[in-house]
């Protein structure tokens, strides 16, 4: 191989990796917002079976239901401990550190969660909320309610940060607040931290 071959190679190595970080644009950029944007006028997805991540950011539409009493205290997904009074949440199919509007269609009332457990495991549900976030949206008498989750930031497998639906009608400090929660829910542990 000469050199004019290799710095092809190397050309090409860049142009990929360049077109890679392309695809993610920066969360604070207009590029992003516009995506965010084009992502909130797609219809929901609906429910969906568990075993696929969806990274895309596009808003979802099913059940939502909230966290019995005995799960206090124990681990969830992401290795930290499920605390009623926080405003966590469990998706089939969103990735963990995902920030997200939880919307309850009854009422209108809204509330922002981080996605840091796995669930529910029943058809038709999307969301599953600590009691805390299930009492801000008016949820616990009924138990199950119909909602609309539009993610704020998702975390990508290529580590950046991807704004979601829900992000198009969010303040630029509602934002920046979630891409900083979502770069802290998916950065590396180092060996031998302490136990959340």
């Amino acid at each position: 191989m000469d050199i004019r071959q290799i710095m092809g190679v190397a050309g090409l190595i860049g142009l990929l990796s360049a077109g890679a970080s392309a695809a993610t644009p920066p969360p604070d950029s207009a590029a992003a917002k516009h995506e965010a944007e084009r992502l909130d006028s797609l219809p929901p997805l609906p429910p969906a079976a568990p075993g696929r991540i969806e990274h895309s950011g596009r808003t979802e539409k099913g059940r939502g239901s909230f966290y019995a009493k005995s799960f206090t205290g124990k681990k969830m997904a992401d290795g930290h401990r499920m605390k009623p009074n926080s405003n966590i949440a469990a998706s089939k199919t969103l990735p963990l550190g995902t920030v997200a509007k939880v919307k309850n269609l009854d009422n209108g009332k809204t509330a922002t969660v981080k996605i840091e457990d796995r669930g529910p495991y029943v058809g038709g549900r999307v969301v599953d909320l600590a009691p805390k976030v299930a009492d801000d949206l008016d949820m616990k008498n009924k138990g199950v309610t119909p909602v609309e989750v539009k993610p704020i930031t998702v975390p990508q497998p290529d580590g950046g940060v991807k704004l979601g639906s829900g992000a198009a009608d969010s303040s630029q400090r509602e934002i920046m607040d979630a891409t900083a929660v979502t770069k802290e829910l998916t950065a590396p542990k180092s060996p031998g931290a302490a136990e959340p």
